[in-house]
């Protein structure tokens, strides 16, 4: 259980690694700066709360690899990663991929967030109701985010086409946020009894 404690910390050390060496040349500083953002954001409240309202250890590397997909992202921009390309290949498809997999973990990681918040503060209890406020959250979220970013193309042309990387997708904010669904309802449909044992053991640790 000690090792769990320090468990946060060793994890933000990863994420300032992924940083350090997603700095040295990328496509460009201000994609990598729009990309990372989020990042910057939620790794101080984080740490900061670590102590205070400690999160499970499944919540905690979900986003480590949120974190790290966002900043491969933001070093090559998501038109352009490896992955992507090496994903069109295998599967023949027309497009690079990589954002998809971002917006699948932009449901996915934080509708593990929203539960156990909504969970632990007692908002809503286990169930149905439960189920509709993740989701709704999620979404909430997902639209906030593609709002951003259509905020970002109308102040600088320039740094939206590497920021949005719609490439040429008329349908790619809409495509972005059902992967945002598909995301937070496979989380909802995998990991909840995981998830709950690690809130019962988090509860017991604590007590």
């Amino acid at each position: 259980m000690e090792m769990s404690r320090r468990e946060p910390l060793v994890l933000a050390l990863v994420v300032v690694a992924a940083m350090v060496l997603a700095a040295i040349n990328p496509h460009d500083y201000e994609t990598l700066w729009l990309e990372v953002f989020p990042v910057f954001l939620a790794a101080p409240l984080l740490l900061l709360s670590c102590k205070s309202f400690p999160l499970t250890p499944l919540l905690y590397r979900l986003i480590l690899i949120h974190s790290i997909i966002l900043i491969v992202g933001g070093h090559y921009t998501y038109a352009k990663v490896p992955l992507g390309f090496w994903m069109e290949d295998w599967f023949h498809f027309h497009r690079n991929h990589y954002d998809r997999i971002g917006h699948f973990i932009q449901g996915f990681e934080p509708a593990i967030l929203a539960r156990e918040i909504l969970i632990r503060k007692d908002v809503v209890k286990r169930g149905a109701w439960l189920v509709l406020f993740v989701l709704s959250i999620c979404m909430a979220f997902s639209a906030l985010y593609e709002l951003i970013e259509w905020f970002v193309a109308l102040v600088s042309a320039e740094a939206a086409e590497s920021f949005l990387g719609t490439q040429g997708d008329v349908w790619d904010t809409q495509w972005d946020m059902f992967m945002c669904l598909i995301g937070a309802s496979t989380a909802l449909l995998l990991l909840p009894r995981y998830h709950d044992r690690q809130l019962a053991q988090l509860e017991t640790t604590r007590s």
